[in-house]
């Protein structure tokens, strides 16, 4: 269910009762424009994912995460209005050092309706709003779409000058209606909208230049060609390089090729494709911000488990470790 939109004069009010619990969530220099002096050393992943219980109980949904040894957590529904919730929320994440990665609005920002369009950049605003009041690391929706149909869908002008114009305007109107101070406002990458590529999000940033812009990494949605999917390792490096100081969440799963007359990429459980998590992990260790990796889209419990039982196993063979 969709939460009501909030204005900013709605936004400070009722956050600012909150503010200080949130920020036990994470620190106040994730984002800092050069590394720490420990950036060399690598850092213990926060892995997340669905536990697969409800969130009526502070207490209860922040054990859940850790008994599966998720130390990372999606924002469960929660209105931004509701205080209370959020305080006991934060309190009780900040007791277990369970990290909220991110609060998402899966809704079209260029959608085709004037009055739609703007009922889905209100509910994105709502999002940013949670994810400050909350402690999220950040608010994550697409860019958007001009498909009149599907509204994640294709369309050729997902990569014209017009889409970006509107997709950075898009943002600087989300954090200025916001104006947080720890969450960030961030586009999921896609395969076949801006942003598609490690350089596009570069580009991206600079135009909308404010620090409240992060960057979410999910390096299965762009690997949309043959050449990405065999050399994944070089895309996995490519982003980390470029857009490392950036990243404020991630997302765990993997690719297959289900091979017929035309390229067909299939997500499937993480391990059991060709993504190379080593490398994910190992350059994900490195960042000073330590970005949750967030498993998702599988169906069930034993498909997240086999999941996470892989990413944990990848980790410590590379002599990683986990928080």
């Amino acid at each position: 269910m969709r939460t009501p939109a909030l204005t900013r004069r709605d936004f400070v009010g009722h956050t600012i009762g909150v503010a200080a619990l949130a920020a036990l969530a994470q620190p106040a220099s994730l984002f800092s424009a050069q590394p720490d002096a420990e950036a060399g050393r690598p850092r213990a992943i926060r892995l997340g994912g669905p536990a697969f219980v409800k969130a009526d109980d502070p207490e209860a949904f922040a054990q859940a995460h850790r008994k599966l040894g998720y130390s990372a957590a999606y924002c469960p529904g929660i209105a931004v209005k509701d205080s209370d919730r959020i305080k006991a929320l934060a309190e009780a994440c900040a007791r277990h050092d369970v990290v909220i990665a991110e609060v998402g609005r899966w809704v079209n920002l260029l959608d085709a309706d004037a009055d739609k369009r703007k009922q889905n950049l209100d509910t994105v605003i709502d999002g940013l709003a949670l994810a400050e009041a909350v402690g999220a690391r950040c608010c994550v929706d697409i860019a958007g779409s001009f498909n009149p149909k599907i509204w994640y869908g294709p369309h050729p002008d997902n990569f014209t000058p017009k889409f970006f114009d509107a997709v950075v305007e898009n943002a600087r109107k989300i954090i200025d209606a916001v104006k947080p101070k720890r969450a960030k406002f961030c586009y999921e990458m896609m395969g076949w909208a801006l942003p598609d590529s490690p350089d596009s999000y570069l580009k991206m940033i600079r135009a909308v230049d404010h620090e409240a812009f992060g960057v979410h990494l999910d390096p299965c949605n762009l690997v949309n060609s043959p050449e990405r999917f065999y050399r994944n390792t070089d895309l996995l490096n490519e982003c980390f390089d470029k857009l490392g100081r950036w990243i404020a969440s991630c997302h765990a799963k993997d690719l297959t090729w289900d091979v017929e007359m035309n390229v067909h990429f299939r997500e499937i459980v993480a391990g059991q494709g060709s993504l190379d998590y080593t490398t994910y992990l190992k350059r994900l260790a490195q960042l000073p911000q330590s970005p949750p990796l967030m498993l998702e889209h599988l169906s069930k419990a034993e498909e997240y488990d086999a999941a996470r039982r892989h990413i944990l196993e990848t980790g410590r063979q590379a002599g990683l470790s986990f928080a």
